[in-house]
């Protein structure tokens, strides 16, 4: 069981001012996901903090998404990045919320941040009118994997991958 969110640690709408945060935070996903496979993922690039940076800065905009920052005594501790996804044929499935990015830094990690970043995207994607809510995980990211499972979340797709 995740413990209790750690007093001194609160969860609010990221900022302009969050983005080099943000992307330095994306950028540590994106790395760790490369980790795992390097044929599947992007590669890190040159600038990669300010690509991810930029990147979830126009999400800051976007009405259908949300960014939340936890907040541990005015630094970023970690991100949840979350969007209202429309009815797919493609998928197979019907309107939904989904989380597409969730990363808590090292020294946050135990504190409950994953935990509190996922529930207050899931009362957005809620208020949203989502009815349900979708994340992929990597299969080697067990930690991550079990985070979500401790969440209520349940397999329903495995995402296979041929290279061509």
């Amino acid at each position: 069981m995740t413990s209790a969110l750690a007093s001194d640690i609160r969860i609010r709408a990221a900022t302009e001012a969050d983005v080099p945060a943000l992307g330095r935070l994306g950028a540590s996903l994106l790395r760790l996901h490369y980790s795992f496979d390097q044929q599947r993922f992007i590669a890190p690039r040159d600038n990669v903090e300010e690509g991810y940076g930029w990147f979830l800065g126009g999400q800051l905009r976007d009405e259908e998404a949300v960014v939340l920052v936890a907040d541990r005594g005015g630094a970023v501790a970690g991100y949840v990045y979350a969007g209202l996804e429309p009815h797919s044929w493609k998928e197979l499935r019907d309107a939904a919320g989904f989380i597409h990015d969730i990363i808590v830094d090292d020294a946050a990690r135990g504190a409950g941040v994953g935990r509190a970043l996922i529930e207050a995207a899931s009362a957005w994607l809620k208020a949203h009118g989502a009815p349900r809510v979708i994340l992929w995980t990597a299969e080697r990211n067990h930690a991550a994997r079990r985070l979500f499972e401790q969440a209520g979340f349940r397999r329903t797709m495995i995402e296979m991958t041929r290279e061509l």
